[in-house]
């Protein structure tokens, strides 16, 4: 998949395609599904598969003050619209200035002009340009005006009923739910980034730690997970299982939001390498201990809670 960042103005070969817009945090099964959509269409057009994303999220633009929110900040939601088959990954740069195109003038200027786009895929709760002035109706209206096609993918829900929502994902993360927004998401939700350096307690109680940073993902909810962790720099790629803490360490007076990762039977250096770090389940609320020989023990049942958990999943999938 080829990324580009300011497709205002692109080469021959990369005009022309179908593409799905839309901000596709966390890449849920909502979204793609409307990128399945695009792909079937690409298909039958013989046309190039792409995604029309922006960055950052809109509502990061126009609401600064908020806590992080992101289920994917960048590097994860392209590796997940690559994962999908798509061809081009289209970047728009969101400001406060673009912001204030009218939808007519961002559908003429970059789906016409700029993309050349034969087809355009969007979900139904999509709105686009100044004051999001630009509905699915819109688009299909303009559409019919400049001479490209438009498919609108109606609302589809889980089992049970509850529609694919990034907010409701959210929501079931900040309330410590991760099998309920894995069912939304179609995967575990996971925290990518580089290890950094601790202050190496872990290792002093025998139970060493990766530690990372949230940077823009969402605060799920705080304390200890069952967690598979995947090194990037392992060949093949493999998913090893650990236990996590997410919080801030108030046992030894810590004060920083860390992710801090203990991978099961596992002995190698790990700083400065990237993990992917899936939550599984999560096992309890972080409280403070009395002491480090307290905590080793409480860690120590939170590891086999972990192991056990784990093993029966990987057992459940087989069977």
């Amino acid at each position: 998949m080829r990324i580009l960042r300011h497709p205002a103005v692109l080469e021959p070969a990369d005009r022309g395609s179908v593409v799905a817009i839309g901000n596709f945090d966390g890449v849920h099964l909502g979204h793609q599904i409307v990128i399945g959509r695009s792909s079937e269409i690409a298909r039958g057009l013989g046309a190039r598969l792409a995604v029309l994303t922006f960055e950052p999220h809109p509502f990061q633009v126009f609401h600064p003050e908020v806590p992080p929110f992101r289920l994917t900040p960048f590097r994860a939601k392209a590796r997940h619209i690559e994962a999908l088959g798509v061809d081009l990954l289209f970047v728009l740069p969101f400001d406060l200035e673009f912001s204030k195109v009218a939808a007519d003038d961002f559908v003429r200027k970059l789906i016409v002009e700029s993309l050349a786009a034969r087809h355009a895929v969007v979900g139904y709760d999509f709105h686009f340009g100044h004051k999001r002035g630009g509905t699915p109706e819109v688009l299909r209206q303009l559409g019919e005006r400049w001479g490209f096609g438009v498919s609108v993918v109606a609302p589809l829900g889980a089992p049970g009923g509850t529609v694919y929502s990034s907010t409701r994902i959210r929501q079931h993360l900040a309330e410590g739910r991760t099998r309920q927004a894995a069912q939304l998401l179609g995967r575990s939700f996971e925290i990518e980034g580089r290890v950094e350096m601790g202050d190496r307690r872990g290792r002093t109680i025998d139970f060493p730690t990766a530690n990372l940073r949230l940077g823009d993902y969402l605060r799920p909810a705080g304390g200890v997970y069952a967690v598979r962790v995947e090194i990037e720099e392992d060949s093949p790629p493999r998913w090893r299982d650990g236990v996590a803490n997410l919080g801030t360490r108030p046992t030894v007076g810590g004060t920083d939001l860390r992710l801090e990762a203990h991978l099961f039977d596992f002995a190698g250096d790990l700083y400065g390498k990237h993990l992917r770090v899936a939550l599984i389940e999560h096992l309890r609320p972080e409280r403070k201990f009395a002491g480090l020989a307290e905590l080793k023990a409480q860690i120590a049942a939170d590891a086999a809670q972990a192991r056990a958990i784990l093993a029966a999943e990987e057992r459940d999938a087989v069977g």
